[in-house]
C-alpha cells in the first residue's frame, strides 16, 4: 500500500517539475518575444512566472526537503559566534601581510632560479 502512495506521488512530482519548467521556459521565452514591450511589465511577468514556479517546485518531495533544509541552515547560521568589526579587520592585516611576505620570498626564489638557469644555459 506505501509503494502505491509513494508512486503515485513520484508520478505527481514528476507533473509539478514539468509544470514548473514550463512556467520558467514559458517566462524567458515570452521575455524574448515581447522585446519591445514595456520592460516593468516584462519584469513583472517573469518575476511572478519564477515565483510560481518556485511555489510549484517547493510542493514536490525534493522541494520539501530543501525547504526544511534552508530552516535547519538558518537555525545553524544564528547560532554563529560572528567576529567583531575589530577582529575581522585584525585577521584581514595578518592574511595581507602573510601573502606579502610569501610573495617577497616566491619573487626572490624565482630571481634566484633564473639566474641559475642563466648561469647554467649561458644566455
Amino acid at each position: 500500500m506505501k509503494t502505491n502512495i509513494e508512486n503515485q506521488s513520484d508520478s505527481l512530482d514528476i507533473v509539478k517539475w514539468g509544470v514548473a519548467a514550463l512556467l520558467v521556459a514559458t517566462a524567458v521565452i515570452g521575455n524574448q518575444f515581447y522585446a519591445d514591450a514595456n520592460v516593468v511589465a516584462r519584469v513583472a511577468g517573469v518575476i511572478i512566472a519564477f515565483a510560481i514556479a518556485g511555489v510549484i517546485a517547493l510542493q514536490t518531495s525534493k522541494g520539501k526537503q530543501a525547504q526544511s533544509f534552508a530552516r535547519e541552515a538558518h537555525i545553524e547560521v544564528r547560532k554563529v559566534v560572528w567576529p567583531t568589526r575589530q577582529e575581522a579587520l585584525n585577521t584581514t592585516f595578518i592574511v595581507l601581510a602573510a601573502t606579502a611576505v610569501m610573495a617577497l620570498i616566491l619573487w626572490g626564489l624565482d630571481a634566484i632560479l633564473l639566474r641559475v638557469v642563466n648561469l647554467i644555459t649561458g644566455v
